[in-house]
């Protein structure tokens, strides 16, 4: 591949290095020109441009993370369309993500021109998530490299996403006396919802002395109609010969590990009995902040065998967050309150498809369908709602008469649903840590859908793209954290957060909130079956 100025004249076939405006059209960057692109350029005194010229045997960019992607063998992850010369692969199930990293070294290492990167080894992700992305760097690259790395997929599976197993959960909380009910009745409603995620489910619950004899009595009853059992101890472990550890002995079973090198989780024990794993739980389990346990628990849960060596290999990264349960901190926590949400509601469309009528307009139980959205937008955790208006305007504004709302107009909504997105990023407070972009013509989203959206990107840390799902399949709003806003500067003509979120390559996570994900009113039919009643 030549990159570099190509005089027009023999710039069919080339791919463009940048957006090029030619009269009327616009050809946007990675554009492959054609007889009649050409012709457009030379008519409007184009006599140069700076392209890619492929050779022979090059591949296009696309095309060359296709077949990469396609010679890949993993397990419950699929491949995306290319675009942009990446291919992002995402998990079909939820579970624990497994890689192979003297692979994916290798394949990074045949040429700067092709990379791979995917989840860290052991990262727990959800169904949908995207857990690995190839890249090609140029525009083309030669085959002869694709095959190099084609041939090192052959060596077996690269990558996997070990879906989580329904598994039967037996929990025991031992007492002491000063243990208050209330406090095991909490560890019992966060284990509950520390298991849902992964679909396993606490099937039983015992208390009992912090004994060994009557731990052990409790464990070997539990063992027998559950998959694994999981002890609480009233009081930390303190010796390798302490209740929990003596209590799985007794039982017949067998300490694999006392103790590992992640903080906060130290004082977890594993142990095997009549089959099934047991965990002596640490302390800090009783909150649902990320600990060891978690690590242990996830793996186990997804089918994955935990040794000794294992958790032996988990003091590099197992330095984890501060949680506030614990009795003395290492340091001050830092607070999330900073981490605002502002909400972007596009309310500048023509409703092209209404016949004239402006589907905004429309009444939906007496109200006009975007101020009841607007309500609802309003009624979320979100800092504050900027609302992108530009079609009748002044009727837009006038039906959200009252609402504590900032308005963003957009002069070019003509030009396409880019032009609302730039204009409303535009008006997100320099403080606010995402953006979530709500649909105005989406009668089914309720305040607690958009809260759920909130709390997975509070949750995420305000990393990753938040988008609302319905039985698996992608829908609206999307939050989108600030990392995108510079990239949506760069977006033409009827481009929205989908074609961003998938070139950007940004881990996704998708919440599901039912219907009204799905549910939109392009067409008058579809805004009546919904309820709505068109005004002229």
């Amino acid at each position: 591949m030549k990159f570099g100025p190509v005089p027009i004249d023999q710039a069919e076939g080339a791919v463009l290095a940048h957006a090029t405006t030619a009269g009327e059209r616009r050809f946007r960057k990675a554009h492959r020109l054609s007889a009649e692109d050409v012709s457009a350029l030379k008519a409007a005194g184009i006599a140069e441009i700076v392209a890619a010229v492929l050779a022979a045997d090059d591949l296009s960019e696309d095309a060359a993370a296709e077949k990469i992607a396609a010679s890949m063998a993993h397990r419950n992850i699929e491949a995306k369309p290319a675009a942009t010369g990446r291919v992002n692969l995402h998990a079909r199930a939820a579970g624990v993500f497994t890689v192979d990293a003297t692979m994916i070294d290798a394949i990074n290492a045949v040429d700067p021109t092709i990379t791979i990167a995917t989840l860290a080894q052991h990262a727990p992700v959800e169904k949908g998530q995207m857990v690995a992305t190839v890249k090609i760097i140029p525009f083309a690259v030669a085959s002869a490299l694709v095959d190099a790395v084609v041939k090192i997929c052959a060596g077996g599976e690269i990558f996997a996403v070990n879906a989580y197993q329904p598994v039967r959960i037996g929990v025991i909380q031992t007492v002491l006396p000063g243990i208050k009910a209330s406090v095991l009745d909490k560890t019992q409603r966060v284990t509950e919802a520390r298991l849902a995620r992964s679909g396993a489910r606490l099937t039983a619950e015992r208390r009992t002395p912090h004994e060994v004899a009557p731990v052990a009595e409790a464990a070997a009853a539990l063992a027998r109609d559950n998959d694994m059992v999981v002890i609480f101890g009233a009081s930390a472990m303190s010796d390798f010969s302490d209740v929990v550890p003596a209590a799985i002995e007794k039982a017949g079973g067998t300490v694999i590990r006392a103790g590992m090198p992640v903080d906060p989780g130290n004082l977890l024990v594993l142990g095997t009995l009549d089959g099934k794993r047991v965990i002596g739980a640490p302390g800090c389990a009783r909150s649902p902040k990320e600990n060891g346990f978690d690590w242990v628990l996830d793996r186990l849960i997804a089918g994955l065998d935990v040794t000794a060596k294992d958790i032996a290999g988990m003091g590099v990264g197992g330095l984890l967050m501060e949680i506030p349960t614990r009795p003395q901190p290492r340091e001050p926590l830092p607070t999330r309150a900073g981490l605002k949400v502002e909400i972007v509601l596009l309310a500048a469309g023509r409703s092209s498809r209404m016949g004239g009528s402006n589907k905004l307009l429309a009444l939906f139980d007496g109200k006009p369908l975007v101020r009841r959205t607007a309500e609802r937008a309003l009624g979320s955790k979100a800092s504050s709602t900027v609302v992108v208006t530009g079609h009748q305007r002044e009727r837009v504004r006038q039906a959200l008469a009252g609402l504590d709302v900032i308005f963003a107009d957009n002069p070019d909504f003509a030009d396409g649903l880019s032009s609302s997105l730039k204009a409303g990023i535009a008006r997100v407070g320099a403080d606010a840590a995402g953006a979530m972009i709500v649909l105005g013509d989406m009668p089914g989203i309720s305040s607690a859908d958009l809260d759920r959206l909130i709390e997975a990107f509070h949750r995420d840390g305000g990393h990753s793209v938040v988008r609302a799902a319905h039985d698996g399949r992608r829908g609206n709003p999307v939050l989108l954290p600030r990392a995108l806003f510079p990239a949506i500067a760069h977006l033409e003509g009827d481009t929205g957060a989908r074609h961003l979120v998938e070139a950007e390559g940004l881990d996704v996570i998708d919440v599901e909130i039912g219907d009204g994900a799905s549910i939109d009113v392009d067409t008058r039919e579809a805004l009546e079956d919904a309820g709505g009643v068109l005004q002229d």
